[in-house]
């Protein structure tokens, strides 16, 4: 046992990216195993270590823990991500939940059926320009401070900053009318931990692609 935290997953984003994410930015290192079979997932369930026979599966610190929530909750409240108190610990989660919301539109695009993929990329921009990203917008600008809660880097920065990459891959220009996002993304992208993850090489993963899709389609088929 190195210490590490051990990450089981598919070798792609998923649920398990924003794991990767805010281990990442909390400067973690972490070793992987990738699921590859439908048989390695089955043994997984069989042996006890799916809790609700599911992953993402982290284990850390002498737990196995499953459930994105739980085990980004459990890593931010570790490496002090996760506020000061109660009041910012609440503000952090609400912000987390939202832009949740969006990412899980995200997540499913590349399931979409290919006549539906021109409308949940409309949809994924619509919500995106006019929903999620103008609440943002407006924290930064009426606090005027380079973070969202408290003036101190926390999950819910790493949350956002995940969540913009990942739009603007799908539509280049959602920034445009962002002027606070720009600069946010731009600070947070030159944060060392973040700045590391941002490379080539590192454990960051590409957008899906349709090998991925067949992988997942595979482990997790019925």
């Amino acid at each position: 046992m190195s210490g590490k935290p051990r990450l089981t997953y598919l070798n792609g984003r998923g649920r398990m990216e924003s794991i990767r994410w805010l281990l990442a930015a909390a400067g973690v290192e972490f070793d992987e195993v990738y699921l590859e079979t439908k048989e390695q997932y089955e043994k997984l369930i069989k042996d006890g270590f799916l809790l609700f026979q599911q992953v993402p599966l982290v284990e850390i610190d002498g737990m196995k823990m499953v459930q994105t929530r739980a085990i980004m909750s459990y890593i931010a409240g570790k490496h002090n991500l996760y506020g000061k108190d109660l009041k910012e610990r609440a503000l952090i989660d609400m912000y987390v939940e939202g832009i949740s919301d969006l990412m899980q539109m995200i997540l499913m695009f590349p399931f979409s059926p290919p006549d539906a993929k021109e409308k949940n990329l409309e949809s994924i921009k619509e919500r995106a320009t006019n929903r999620y990203f103008p609440v943002f917008e407006k924290v930064l600008k009426q606090h005027g401070q380079d973070f969202l809660v408290g003036n101190k880097f926390s999950w819910a920065d790493v949350q956002l900053l995940e969540a913009i990459l990942a739009v603007e891959e799908k539509v280049p220009a959602v920034l445009s009318g962002f002027p606070q996002l720009q600069v946010f993304k731009t600070k947070m992208s030159n944060m060392p931990t973040i700045k590391k993850f941002l490379q080539p090489g590192s454990p960051r993963k590409p957008p899906p692609d349709a090998h991925y899709v067949e992988t997942v389609l595979k482990v997790f088929k019925k």
